[in-house]
């Protein structure tokens, strides 16, 4: 099995770290409020702006737990080098 951490956007341009085995299940999810986090509710829709693999839970939710420390500006970094 997979697991994937991703980031989305919010509509007011904040960003959400996440973790899950299907991103396309789970941004639908949070784009109908149904089973999506409770902190993004109200800031719907949002849009997937990065992703990243990993063959191991345990690798996926050190990730998450790692970008989800970082400040704004390492997300940002993070997303653009990735669109390079």
């Amino acid at each position: 099995m997979n697991y994937f951490v991703y980031i989305v956007e919010c509509s007011d341009k904040s960003l959400y770290t996440g973790f899950t085995t299907d991103i396309k299940r789970r941004i639908s999810q949070h784009n109908l409020k149904k089973g999506g986090a409770k902190s993004i509710r109200g800031k719907l829709p949002v849009t997937l702006v990065y992703s990243e693999k990993f063959e191991t839970i345990n690798d996926a939710l050190k990730r998450e737990s790692e970008i989800k420390s970082w400040p704004r500006a390492e997300k940002i970094k993070l997303i653009k080098k990735r669109l390079c």
